[in-house]
């Protein structure tokens, strides 16, 4: 499954979330037992597939939902879930397109999401299982027991990453200062930010599943990312080759691609933020633009900080400037640069206690 048919899931399951007038109704259907199929689409397309039935055009509700779901025929809703278009609908998409599916119902759900690019569920009325179809992609709806234990699971992975990323994050800012870095010592903390954002990712699918179940968990979540993002793009700002900072989208973009093996390699960081490929690469020496630590320091501008950048190159030029070499800078000015003197300074003294 590719990136855009992943969004387009995660969607689609933020449309059936605890919550939703939508699960409300599915919930209905699974409790009676009754089983459904409905198609949520664009009437366009969805209507040459429907064969016989009644139209409605009439508001959702799930108690509607519920009511409809008693007879035998496909239920089609308009895009938004807002509105019932048709009901009691027998469809009939191509009987050539392949499909693994062995039940009638989830064979035609599965056509019909394959023919028309509709967002179709299924819900079985034996074993009490909600499959929803998008592209010919299938996923089951998972019980919220089982969702929730996954992402205390997922949780618990994202806190010790964000420990493991701290503590080689902090053990940079240490090289920084001393101007000992090496392309090494950037693709750790690269790495480290990257599995942060994996698993980041995974608990925001679990997050979308559990709608408002998921409270906790997504409060729990942005406390352990708090700053991450950030760090993350000043970081491949500090240490983009070749102009790279105009890039880093795409140099994300790269590492994002990467497996997990290749993400584990250091020299595939590096060419990923334009170093040429070589053997030693992992130990060549490299100076900071300064991005990362000057963005820590508040009531600084990204304009300002751009401008110090441009004006003093690397970190280790930075460090050695006066309060008299900062107010030269353009927008900088004799308050800002005491604040950056002082909070470099501060951050000089926590890092190497």
């Amino acid at each position: 499954m590719d990136a855009k048919t992943e969004d387009m899931m995660l969607s689609a399951l933020g449309t059936v979330a605890p919550g939703t007038p939508l699960r409300e109704g599915l919930d209905y259907i699974i409790s009676a037992r009754t089983g459904a199929l409905i198609v949520i689409g664009d009437m366009g397309v969805v209507d040459p597939l429907c064969n016989g039935g009644f139209r409605i055009d009439t508001p959702f509700s799930p108690q509607r939902l519920f009511e409809l779901a008693k007879m035998d025929g496909a239920i089609v809703l308009d895009r938004e879930s807002s509105g019932i278009l048709k009901a009691n609908v027998h469809l009939v998409p191509d009987a050539s397109l392949p499909t693994s599916e062995t039940g009638m119902r989830h064979r035609t759900a599965e056509r019909v999401s394959k023919q028309t690019g509709a967002f179709v569920i299924s819900v079985s009325q034996r074993r009490e299982v909600v499959s929803l179809y998008l592209g010919g992609n299938r996923l089951i709806l998972e019980d919220i027991e089982v969702v929730l234990a996954k992402a205390d699971q997922a949780l618990q992975t994202l806190q010790r990453y964000r420990a493991r990323l701290d503590e080689v994050a902090g053990h940079l800012t240490v090289l920084e200062f001393e101007d000992v870095v090496t392309v090494g010592d950037v693709a750790t903390v690269i790495q480290r930010s990257e599995m942060v954002q994996r698993v980041a990712r995974e608990v925001g699918r679990y997050i979308i599943e559990l709608g408002t179940e998921g409270r906790l968990v997504r409060m729990q979540s942005e406390e352990l990312l708090a700053s991450v993002e950030d760090d993350y793009v000043m970081l491949i700002r500090d240490y983009a080759h070749s102009g790279g900072s105009r890039k880093v989208a795409s140099i994300r973009a790269k590492i994002a691609a990467m497996s997990p093996e290749q993400l584990l390699d250091d020299a595939a960081v590096a060419s990923a933020l334009g170093y040429p490929v070589s053997s030693d690469i992992a130990e060549s020496h490299v100076q900071a633009s300064g991005y990362r630590l000057l963005h820590r320091i508040p009531m600084l501008p990204g304009t300002v900080i751009n401008r110090v950048v441009e004006r003093f190159v690397n970190l280790p030029a930075l460090l050695q400037a006066t309060e008299k070499d900062l107010d030269a800078v353009d927008g900088v000015g004799l308050r800002r640069a005491r604040a950056i003197i002082d909070g470099l300074r501060r951050m000089r003294e926590h890092a190497t206690v």
